[in-house]
């Protein structure tokens, strides 16, 4: 009895020391990690010594005391939660044999179930240590578990028709993989996934911190010429070069895109899903509701709508009393503050919380926003093709008491928070943008936010599950994030900052991710650099520059084109010196890349009417105007095996050292980073500032947004003021009629002429061809 017990001394001993050595080494590696043991019991004692276990081992222990009335569903309820909580690496039951069901104990996750052993004939102390000893191995695995996973993409096979059938046609013939699938190959963990059916799903920020420590990726920025109503397809060209990365060079690489507007969808211009043989799939879910992103924008917005004007009707109809009454009421006899009316107090420079001890004084100070109707900023959107919404009159019920005033509506996605879902990187950073947002002035000319609205909490709440990208993919199996879609002319036009970082770890150190930008590179690409880059903090390795024959013809001086009419001969018939002509676009937009310090490849994106003459001395003008390369792009026709030969070139140029930097200082004057962006970027004399437009800027910098960055509003047909004129104009004054600003998602957006954030619809919509078949629920005519 003696030398078996002095061997199970030894063994206790040895275990212990394993344990101790073990926890050790983890925490060296991954100093935040706390191994967790939980023990689910129905009363406090415990056989396990807790202490001990603590003390001695250094495991945290989690103790779960359930009523010993209890039932076998509140215990595996309890189980189920200890399961998903990634702190806890160890579950152990110490409960009367009765509720030692089948069912309980097929609750608990194998990789943390601590109890597959018999102890009866050894100690307690022993039963503890063993235990231990399997919590600190389930904390290795679930280590391992974190750590980044190579990538085991499966591509689909495609096999392009000739000739191309329809965008729609092209991807009902795919047959996508199922997301969790996918994810599983790029290395998601099954918690980090969310989904939404079995084509797409979000994906947790969690992420961002499982991957922190892991380098980056390439980054490759899509930008484009002057935009043409002949379109250049820079979708098209971000979806073909990820397939040809991913399913033909077999390198790691993520494209990360715009969700659209339905508006377009319906209106004139189409989807975004890209088109041809690179398309992201499903493209009519890509294209609709998706995952409901800008509806929760929609529902926000219109929130702090109703809360402005229904402020303005309760602070002109009643007393401060009255206000004080209603905005602080007494619950269950009590009167308290909600936190956000706590810090209102404190911005007015109130250091009281009992709402007793506020003076007449400071009363009338908290409840009076005071804000003028004729000064409030904030529009209310839908996600519609509305052009009878452009000036309305709200208000004019009896019961709003003839508090009537002028507004309009804007499109869903002209919307401030659209703009902080693109630059937000996290639920903390997106609800203090949130709250920063103005919406207009009191009568002191004092900026009003959300925050003094009171409504900030509700904005993130409904905006909870939209920070979080969409994952889907493209024909040949290769992973999109869809995220986020500023308008480019108000806004910046970029995807995400959050979907660009998650893409950025997930493709490891040798990988690519591929961003668009929208409109040409004088505006989407500008702001990418100057505002997306700047909150970011990221730098881009590479621009890849799409440019179409057709469109460089318009440049060039070709007659105008209508859509539902012929194209003039121009456009079909070889015209090299059309071409010459418009490839001074071409080459003013690799100079304003250059400016960046970041390398361009241009990529040509051929159409059947294109000749290779003119082929060729398109790509011979770009690499002559300082592209790194310029490649002809078949991605529309072969899908990603077309654009293999502008992977090759976008590795190559990738893997050089840039000089990237930022055009201005944030530190200059609003006017000093205007003009530059004028000068150098638009190719502008000077500027012009209206008397509105001054009046503004001593204001803003009165109120200490003069260091925000400059968001242009202007045409994006051109590279001036004025839609008409195409090239590279010269000689002309850019005139700033206005200047407003966005503090939540934080820049100045100086207006160039008249901007419209409301698009009408046609004459004829796109929607005369959709349609949905009943028996098969297929939708019809959606491009």
């Amino acid at each position: 009895m003696v030398k078996c017990a002095i061997c199970v001394h030894l063994i206790y001993s040895d275990i212990v020391q394993k344990c101790r050595d073990e926890l050790k080494a983890i925490r060296e590696t991954n100093p935040d990690l706390k191994p967790t043991l939980a023990i689910i019991q129905v009363c406090l004692c415990c056989y396990i010594p807790a202490d001990f276990v603590s003390t001695q081992i250094g495991l945290n222990v989690m103790q779960i005391c359930l009523p010993r009335q209890c039932t076998e569903d509140e215990v595996i309820d309890e189980i189920l939660r200890l399961n998903e909580d990634s702190r806890v690496h160890g579950i152990f039951l110490h409960l009367p044999q009765s509720f030692l069901s089948r069912s309980v104990r097929n609750a608990i996750k194998p990789q943390k179930d601590v109890d597959g052993c018999h102890f009866e004939v050894f100690t307690e102390m022993f039963v503890a240590v063993v235990i231990c000893q399997h919590v600190v191995r389930s904390s290795r695995r679930w280590i391992q578990e974190q750590q980044y996973q190579p990538w085991r993409l499966r591509p689909l096979k495609l096999q392009p028709l000739s000739p191309v059938p329809s965008d729609i046609e092209i991807s009902r013939a795919q047959t996508p993989k199922p997301i969790s699938q996918l994810a599983q190959e790029i290395g998601l963990l099954p918690e980090e996934l969310e989904a939404y059916g079995n084509t797409k799903a979000k994906v947790h920020l969690s992420l961002l911190n499982r991957l922190q420590h892991q380098p980056n990726g390439k980054y490759v920025l899509v930008a484009g010429i002057t935009p043409t109503p002949l379109g250049e397809g820079k979708s098209t060209v971000t979806t073909g070069l990820v397939q040809a990365l991913s399913a033909h060079l077999k390198l790691n690489s993520f494209a990360c895109l715009r969700q659209p507007s339905q508006g377009p969808t319906f209106g004139v211009k189409g989807g975004a899903a890209g088109g041809g043989y690179a398309q992201v799939i499903p493209m009519e879910e890509f294209n609709l509701h998706l995952t409901g992103d800008i509806h929760a924008i929609t529902a926000a917005n219109n929130l702090v709508a109703a809360a402005i004007d229904a402020r303005i009707l309760h602070e002109s109809t009643q007393s401060d009393k009255a206000l004080y009454r209603r905005l602080v009421p007494s619950v269950n006899g009590v009167r308290c503050f909600s936190p956000i009316q706590m810090a209102r107090l404190q911005r007015l420079g109130i250091n009281k919380s009992d709402p007793s001890d506020l003076t007449p004084e400071e009363v009338r100070a908290f409840v009076r926003l005071d804000l003028d109707p004729e000064k409030v900023t904030w529009q209310r959107v839908v996600d519609t093709n509305d052009r009878f919404l452009r000036k309305i009159t709200v208000g004019q019920a009896n019961t709003e008491k003839g508090h009537a005033r002028q507004t309009q509506f804007d499109i869903a996605v002209a919307s401030e928070i659209m703009a902080i879902l693109a630059l937000t990187d996290g639920l903390a950073d997106m609800r203090a943008r949130l709250g920063r947002m103005v919406v207009g002035s009191n009568r002191n000319g004092q900026p009003i936010t959300a925050d003094d609205l009171g409504v900030t909490g509700a904005l993130a709440v409904l905006m909870k599950d939209a920070i979080k990208p969409t994952l889907m993919q493209t024909l040949e199996g290769t992973p999109v994030f869809v995220h986020a879609g500023p308008f480019a002319n108000i806004a910046h036009g970029n995807s995400s900052v959050l979907a660009d970082k998650l893409a950025l770890k997930l493709v490891g150190e040798e990988g690519f991710v591929v961003t668009e930008a929208g409109f040409g590179a004088d505006i989407g690409m500008e702001k990418f650099f100057n505002i997306k880059c700047r909150t970011s903090g990221l730098k881009p390795d590479v621009v890849v520059l799409v440019a179409t024959v057709r469109a460089l013809k318009m440049h060039g001086g070709g007659p105008n084109v209508t859509a539902g009419v012929p194209l003039p001969k121009e456009y079909i018939n070889e015209n090299l010196q059309l071409v010459a002509d418009g490839c001074s676009n071409l080459k003013k937009q690799i100079q304003i890349a250059h400016l960046f310090g970041v390398p361009v490849v241009v990529a040509l994106n051929v159409f059947k009417t294109d000749t290779q003459a003119e082929i060729e001395l398109v790509c011979r003008i770009a690499e002559a105007s300082g592209a790194s390369a310029a490649v002809q792009c078949h991605h529309w026709s072969r899908g990603g095996r077309g654009s293999v030969e502008l992977a090759q070139a976008v590795k190559k140029v990738a893997s050089q050292k840039n000089n990237f930097q930022f055009l201005y200082n944030l530190q200059d004057s609003i006017v000093e980073k205007i003009r530059t962006i004028a000068q150098k970027v638009y190719g502008a004399d000077d500027i012009e500032l209206s008397p509105e437009a001054q009046a503004k800027i001593d204001y803003y910098n009165q109120q200490g947004f003069g260091a925000l960055p400059i968001c242009m509003a202007k045409t994006h047909l051109s590279l001036s003021h004025m839609p008409e004129k195409k090239g590279v104009p010269t000689g002309f004054i850019l005139p700033i009629r206005d200047i407003r600003a966005s503090i939540g998602a934080g820049f100045i957006y100086p207006l160039v002429g008249t901007m419209s954030t409301m698009p009408g619809l046609p004459t004829r919509p796109c929607f005369y061809d959709i349609d949905l078949d009943p028996v098969t629920e297929e939708i019809k005519g959606l491009f």
